[in-house]
């Protein structure tokens, strides 16, 4: 059966995005070890899985000459990994290697999940990440603590009431930021 994980960065106040939904926070401690990490991490992902507000997001950076100047290996893997978008507003996806999905969530993971292939991965795409977890649907939660406080936003486990998980992992980076991982409590 296939994996699936959610990577995504919050605040130290429990925010994915911001008030205003931006993510631009999450990026300004770069360093040496921080960019090896996230090169390393981008290079196994897996199938990417978004909702369409991330997908939108990221294909109008990834293919860009702006994606590939800075951050050319994950731009690189962004742009070449198999991706599905999960929409009912959508009517194209054309973002290299993407599939576009319109059916049920719950359902279409459920189905992907029992097929063989690689592993998937969920990046920012709150909305999807709170109604897969909610199901039980989600493997592992790898959430980068950014020490930055937002004093508002939204949480990626909106509306999914009390869930347990257990830590499976931890790493502290010298940019401040730190990598914590868990899986469902069962």
């Amino acid at each position: 059966m296939r994996k699936l994980t959610v990577f995504n960065s919050v605040s130290l106040d429990g925010y994915f995005v911001d008030a205003k939904g931006g993510m631009n926070w999450a990026h300004g401690r770069e360093d040496e070890e921080w960019k090896a990490f996230v090169a390393g991490n981008a290079s196994g992902a897996g199938v990417l899985l978004f909702g369409r507000v991330t997908y939108q997001m990221m294909a109008g950076f990834w293919p860009t000459p702006q994606g590939m100047e800075h951050f050319p290996d994950v731009a690189r893997r962004m742009n070449s990994a198999a991706k599905v978008v999960f929409s009912r507003t959508l009517r194209e996806a054309s973002w290299n290697n993407t599939t576009l999905v319109t059916g049920d969530l719950a359902q279409e993971v459920r189905r992907m999940k029992g097929e063989g292939g690689p592993d998937m991965v969920i990046l920012g795409s709150g909305s999807i990440v709170s109604q897969l977890a909610g199901e039980g649907l989600v493997d592992e939660f790898q959430v980068v603590v950014v020490p930055v406080a937002l004093g508002g936003g939204r949480t990626m486990f909106e509306g999914i009431g009390a869930t347990a998980l257990r830590r499976t992992s931890a790493r502290v980076f010298g940019n401040g930021n730190v990598l914590l991982c868990y899986a469902p409590a069962k």
